[in-house]
């Protein structure tokens, strides 16, 4: 072959080669039945407290206690998992929620709403971090830039999912049995998916990368300006989809349709496909400009709400900003792993998603407040997206490792990072 010749292009990415890979398959598979209890754990709380006798304000308080407490505590388990490894969080965390899912229904003959709540709250703490988790294991278990960028894209796509399947099976099995029997599976689902991602060869064997000064300096401190722009940043993009979410059950309130779970689902439909799409292609550019782009295009897509659109414009319309909500999650991570320190990945992806959660709780308090006014209503999922918008602009020139922005696809270099035996 002449010297001159360019070289062979690279072979295109499928996500059967990504599945393909060795562990890739169990890790996806036992890390989204593990996480179905983020999707069911809310309403069945809520339906088991109804049929209690309790009132509809005390359910939704449990359920929204169980998720504060969940995302208050991801960081904290984060840390751990980078000291003591994954099987030693993991495990004790995902026995012991399945455990306080398990002991709710009985609270309410021993202690009443005070022991029910101290339920909810403790088992919502004890939720294991498995989304954390997985993103700290795909180094380890796809070595090719390309496998991991598709992975990290399917992944971040079907997180969504889990909000889609999660509550219509807690509906099915309320409506054919009782909300307790929905709890037990709940409780089920979340230690056998724990169990699988945990008892894995790359979770057994993963390891913190080790900081290159270990044992002279203590491990970089992870609040860096960059690191802190971007968490503030992202709190903007839960927002939107928190309002949206109130948006919907106003907008169902007014036309009569069930649109409280179909407008949710539509975005999670969009999102999906965006990250299929969005993960078998190659992007050119650094990574923190298509984390601009794909913001920029997330808002735009909120843009038609200002119409005031009819049930099924509005359920078209939001599938736009869901098919770039994967691009900017994923591109986030990838930002976050570029500026977190050595040995403190783990813990920075945890406060990414405690920044989303907590974004995602102001904008439903915002928009509930709103929802008699439906210009408004409908301006809030565009309002959180401008800000998360403005604030990446502003924090651009940070948001690259040590001011290097990162190109193409790729990570920063490995260097030994989670290496196995």
């Amino acid at each position: 072959m002449s010297p001159t010749a360019p070289p062979a292009p690279a072979p295109r990415i499928t996500y059967g080669a990504v599945l393909g890979s060795p562990y890739v398959a169990r890790l996806l598979g036992g890390t989204l039945t593990g996480r179905l209890p983020n999707g069911m754990a809310p309403v069945a709380i809520l339906l088991w407290a109804t049929a209690s006798g309790s009132s509809i304000a005390f359910g939704g308080l449990l359920s929204a206690l169980y998720g504060l407490a969940s995302a208050l505590a991801q960081p904290v388990k984060g840390r751990l998992i980078n000291r003591h490894g994954q099987g030693p969080v993991h495990l004790p965390a995902a026995l012991l929620n399945s455990a306080l899912l398990l002991a709710l229904p009985f609270s309410g003959p021993y202690g009443g709403p005070s022991l029910a709540t101290a339920l909810v709250v403790a088992g919502g703490l004890a939720a294991p971090p498995l989304e954390a988790g997985l993103r700290a294991l795909w180094p380890s278990v796809l070595p090719d830039p390309r496998l991991r960028h598709a992975a990290l894209a399917l992944d971040t796509g079907t997180q969504g999912l889990l909000y889609i399947v999660g509550p219509l099976l807690v509906a099915a099995l309320a409506s054919a049995y009782t909300p307790a029997i929905a709890l037990a599976v709940t409780a089920a689902l979340g230690l056998v998916g724990t169990a699988t991602v945990a008892l894995s060869p790359p979770s057994r064997r993963w390891r913190p990368e080790k900081s290159e000064d270990r044992g002279t300096a203590p491990v970089r401190r992870l609040a860096t300006p960059g690191v802190t722009l971007l968490f503030v940043s992202l709190t903007g993009i839960g927002f939107a989809i928190g309002a949206m979410n109130v948006w919907s059950v106003s907008m169902s309130e007014h036309y009569e349709h069930m649109l409280a779970g179909i407008i949710p689902a539509a975005f999670s439909t969009g999102s999906f496909i965006g990250g299929l799409i969005y993960g078998r292609r190659t992007w050119s550019g650094t990574t923190t400009r298509r984390l601009i782009v794909a913001t920029a295009a997330f808002l735009g897509g909120w843009f038609p709400l200002f119409a005031l659109p009819g049930p099924y414009a509005a359920t078209a319309a939001v599938t736009v900003p869901g098919a770039f909500l994967t691009i900017v999650v994923a591109c986030a991570y990838l930002t976050t792993d570029a500026l977190a320190p050595a040995g403190r990945t783990t813990e920075a992806y945890a406060w990414l998603i405690l920044s989303i959660g907590a974004g995602q709780s102001a904008g439903i308090a915002l928009a509930g407040r709103l929802a008699e006014q439906p210009l408004a209503s409908a301006a809030l999922p565009a309002a959180g997206a401008a800000f998360t918008l403005t604030v990446l602009l502003a924090a651009r020139r940070c948001l690259g490792p040590s001011g290097r922005q990162q190109h193409g696809r790729h990570r920063r270099p490995l260097r030994g990072r989670h290496k196995t035996p």
